[in-house]
């Protein structure tokens, strides 16, 4: 009887985590902070998107991170990579004079106010870092047909999807 009930929570749990992960948002708009480029994501549809929300702040995790993407992202051409900072402009544009690519335009940061994204996309909030309380970093993959295909939340600022496990993953979804 009690095996019965777990296998009951159990089925009953990973039913309301396919409906969250279902419930991403249809559409969305993001505004570059590096450069003059929009994020629509009605206008990628047809590629996968991989969504990092970079921690606020001053992260060197975050500048290796992104750095690491950018300098590998053409070898991904059905990928596209959109980084995502809760910061101002004036914060992301001070960070992103770190990065060692002069191609901000091609590959920008873009600017999700208030983590208002981040909310929509459920992830976790109430990471403590550099004397505030953020989001968690993550990787939010998104479909050809712009839904949620995987996720990745990190456990603290150091812990990412790496570029490799992205490529492994995008070469597992295309083959099914």
């Amino acid at each position: 009887m009690k095996a019965k009930r777990i296998l009951t929570l159990i089925i009953v749990l990973a039913a309301l985590i396919a409906s969250v992960k279902a419930q991403n948002p249809a559409d969305f708009e993001l505004i570059s902070a590096t450069g003059k480029s929009h994020f629509v994501l009605n206008a990628a549809k047809g590629k996968y998107v991989a969504l990092h929300f970079l921690l606020k702040t001053e992260c060197p995790y975050c500048i290796r991170h992104t750095n690491d993407y950018m300098s590998k992202a053409s070898t991904l051409p059905n990928v596209i990579q959109v980084f995502i900072k809760p910061d101002t402009d004036e914060e992301i544009a001070s960070w992103v004079k770190n990065l060692s690519t002069d191609d901000k335009d091609i590959l920008p940061v873009y600017r999700d106010p208030g983590a208002g994204l981040a909310k929509k996309f459920m992830i976790p909030d109430g990471y403590a870092f550099h004397n505030q309380v953020v989001h968690y970093p993550a990787l939010i993959l998104l479909g050809p047909d712009g839904k949620e295909v995987f996720r990745y939340i990190g456990k603290n600022n150091s812990d990412r999807y790496s570029f490799e496990q992205l490529t492994k993953k995008i070469h597992e979804l295309s083959e099914k």
